[in-house]
């Protein structure tokens, strides 16, 4: 886990509290030995956010894990969470190997299953190693911030985008071309953005993996919108996720920007397909995402 002070992330009052709301729900109580209570945030959403929950279950299944870290997971979105009431974790312990640890984890919540996911452990071993090359993007230093992207297009944003950005936030998220969200064209489904923690996180690897599950749920299933003109925040749209996939190729932090770059190869009757890489700022590939979603036109006027 990288550790170099200089590249913190810079805090705000309000970034600060988002960020501590996030490590907090990731605080799981332990209720028994396989059994977990984890709480969510009073952000006054309707429904649980998704990648809130995948993070919870990753990090209870870690609890029942000693000398590896996670290298995949695969979950699915059963039914909304509830944001007022706690969600309760069960981990089985499915195997643990002499190289691997296998975990399944259950959600509930109203005494039913919301969510259920696979995940693996591993330590890593020497061996060959590869990866595709990180696209040629400009730095997060060169893109506007979030407060300078509120300064310059507050008056040109709808009123779903405006309520986001004016939002706290645990991730900070710089994408490459904010100009997408105010414009209807039609482009290429293909999408990249800076994300990073809004402060420190605890020094716990598995405080950062799933931090980083947090953040792979941000936007993702936006992409497979890009071709059609639509954003996430076209209230003419309606989108659920229906199941999550990542896989962690190397066992790093979460201290610096991270380059979220995602494609949707397909979409069609009524699900969209994304796919997503993350890369450090010196091209390393650390992790990869996939999410099919639920996209339904709600209404076709305006």
């Amino acid at each position: 886990m990288t550790s170099d002070k200089n590249n913190k992330p810079s805090r705000t009052t309000s970034s600060d509290t988002a960020l501590r709301k996030l490590v907090d729900t990731l605080e799981l109580e332990r209720l028994e030995q396989n059994l977990f209570r984890g709480r969510s945030p009073d952000d006054g959403w309707q429904r649980v956010f998704g990648g809130q929950v995948v993070a919870q279950a990753l990090r209870a299944a870690s609890h029942t894990v000693e000398g590896r870290y996670a290298h995949s997971l695969h979950a699915y979105f059963m039914r909304p969470g509830d944001p007022k009431i706690p969600i309760i974790y069960e981990v089985e312990r499915t195997r643990d190997g002499g190289s691997f640890s296998t975990r399944r984890v259950i959600a509930i919540q109203h005494g039913k299953v919301i969510f259920t996911m696979s995940c693996s452990f591993h330590m890593g071993e020497p061996g060959f190693a590869h990866q595709i090359d990180m696209p040629n993007v400009p730095d997060p230093d060169d893109l506007p911030s979030e407060s300078e992207i509120l300064t310059q297009y507050i008056d040109k944003m709808p009123t779903q985008l405006q309520a986001y950005w004016k939002g706290e936030r645990a991730i900070e998220v710089r994408p490459v071309d904010f100009g997408r969200y105010l414009s209807p064209e039609k482009a290429a489904p293909v999408q990249q953005a800076w994300v990073r923690p809004t402060g420190p996180l605890p020094d716990d690897l598995f405080v950062h993996q799933c931090a980083i599950a947090f953040a792979t749920d941000i936007a993702l299933l936006d992409t497979a919108l890009v071709p059609h003109g639509r954003t996430i925040f076209d209230p003419r749209i309606a989108l659920t996720s229906i199941d999550h996939a990542l896989w962690f190729h190397k066992s790093e932090g979460f201290d610096d920007w991270l380059l979220y770059s995602t494609d949707s190869p397909a979409t069609a009757e009524a699900r969209g397909f994304t796919r997503g890489s993350l890369f450090t700022r010196q091209g390393e590939l650390i992790a990869s995402s996939a999410q099919e979603g639920l996209i339904r036109v709600v209404d076709e006027k305006g």
